[in-house]
């Protein structure tokens, strides 16, 4: 029973560094990426949607990204969905394609992108401390049911403990690499 509270925080402490990876995608560095935008909530026909769910997106160039709507009756939906997120991207459309150029991030903004990248993994840091405060739960409750000798529950709050030590070293490799990425001019 107590191999199965480990494997389970193990496998929800791999989620929450995912979902912080995939968190860190979205944030813009000075190369265009469609990660930007594929998940810019899109308001069309009364509903939100995924900008990903109603277009083609591509990067054709270092600092240009493409939007190709599939209905052209969501192009406006698009544009002023792009317009108010806080990507700073002023976008232009010929009518068939949104052409989004990204412009160089100024010292100021890659700082601020910084700070972001930093609350972000913080978050995802909180995400596997409360992964191990569960598991930790679950151990003691075993413990007290008498499932678990103590010797055994000592051996497997050490592994959690471990576990947590080894997911927050990737939290922190993750945010070191996209704020290297983010200062490099």
């Amino acid at each position: 029973m107590s191999d199965d509270v480990l494997l389970d925080a193990e496998d929800r402490m791999e989620k929450a560094v995912e979902a912080f990876r995939n968190n860190l995608a979205t944030v813009r560095t000075g190369r265009a990426s469609t990660a930007l935008i594929e998940h810019l909530p899109v308001a069309h026909y009364g509903q939100s949607m995924a900008l990903n769910q109603l277009a083609t997106l591509a990067a054709p160039e270092p600092h240009l990204l493409t939007v190709q709507p599939w209905d052209q009756g969501t192009m406006n939906s698009i544009m002023k969905a792009i317009q108010t997120s806080d990507l700073g991207i002023n976008p232009s459309n010929d009518g068939r394609l949104i052409r989004l150029p990204v412009p160089p991030l100024t010292e100021q903004r890659r700082r601020e992108l910084a700070r972001q990248v930093h609350a972000r993994a913080e978050e995802a840091r909180v995400a596997v401390r409360n992964v191990r405060r569960h598991a930790v739960e679950e151990l003691r409750k075993e413990l007290r049911a008498g499932d678990l000798p103590e010797d055994e529950e000592r051996h497997q709050l050490e592994s959690v403990e471990k576990l947590t030590h080894q997911f927050g070293e990737r939290i922190d490799e993750l945010t070191k690499g996209k704020e290297r990425e983010l200062l490099e001019v």
